[in-house]
């Protein structure tokens, strides 16, 4: 014959279908929160170091390339100078050759024309010049940016080194923790519907703290901390369907739910 324990064992045991499926749910959500919860605080031991790490390989990126640009921008000014300075030449040339043909003229007219391109020429050659002289100056300033960008790149690459060394310290030392905690995680969405897991990822995402699951804590909600009414916290108590706070929209479970919680 059973005894009184047994057959309340039995009657806990064959419990309405419904009931059990809504208090799994809130058993999986509960479950889901505390280990998001954990996730989200090994995250915030890494603080700001995966922002920085990403900003400093951007800021790398960008120096190497102006560095590149500086680079590209010094051979073009080498090539227009030597440019120039071939052209001075051929207009020293012209000018020899037209000066010796001055001393062929037949006439004032060919030597007038002679002595014009002999100007023309000249004057290509004082234009090369200055352009010579600018394009020498632009590189000048070119090599200062050059050492400067450097300089700086080295810095910054000395400076990632450093985060990020420090940024595999903590993940080595958090990773093992995270990748269960994120199993666990895992396994508790595959117990809850689509529906109420889109619900409470919107929730969790609109709460400053993250919280889309609170237990009910001397009768106010956990996350507001707004009183609630004895009634609903009776609702909560029998597990019939899922109650959220009427104040900020958390999902409430009581103390008999959070005990559930595989620790």
């Amino acid at each position: 014959m059973a005894t009184d324990k047994q057959i309340e064992k039995q009657e806990k045991h064959v419990e309405d279908p419904i009931e059990v499926s809504v208090r799994q749910k809130l058993i999986a959500l509960y479950t889901l929160q505390i280990n998001d919860s954990q996730i989200d605080r090994i995250r915030i031991v890494r603080g700001e170091l995966p922002l920085e790490v990403q900003d400093l390989e951007d800021e790398i990126a960008g120096l190497e390339t102006r560095i590149e640009k500086y680079e590209n921008e010094t051979e073009e000014l080498n090539k227009a100078i030597s440019e120039k300075h071939l052209s001075i030449k051929e207009s020293n040339m012209l000018i020899n050759k037209y000066e010796e043909q001055q001393m062929n003229v037949r006439n004032n007219r060919e030597y007038d024309s002679l002595s014009k391109e002999i100007e023309f020429q000249n004057l290509e050659i004082q234009l090369s010049d200055k352009r010579i002289r600018e394009f020498t100056t632009k590189l000048e300033e070119i090599d200062v940016e050059v050492v400067k960008a450097k300089e700086k790149l080295e810095e910054r690459k000395a400076d990632l080194d450093i985060k990020q060394a420090e940024l595999q310290s903590i993940v080595e030392e958090t990773e093992k923790e995270e990748l269960e905690l994120l199993e666990r995680s895992k396994k508790s969405e595959e117990v809850i519907e689509d529906r109420l897991l889109m619900a409470y990822k919107r929730i969790r995402k609109n709460a400053r703290n993250g919280l889309a699951v609170v237990q009910i804590e001397r009768d106010a909600c956990g996350g507001c901390f707004n009183k609630i009414p004895p009634q609903h916290q009776l609702d909560i108590r029998m597990h019939k369907k899922i109650i959220v706070c009427e104040y900020c929209g958390r999902i409430l479970v009581d103390q008999e739910i959070a005990e559930e919680y595989p620790s």
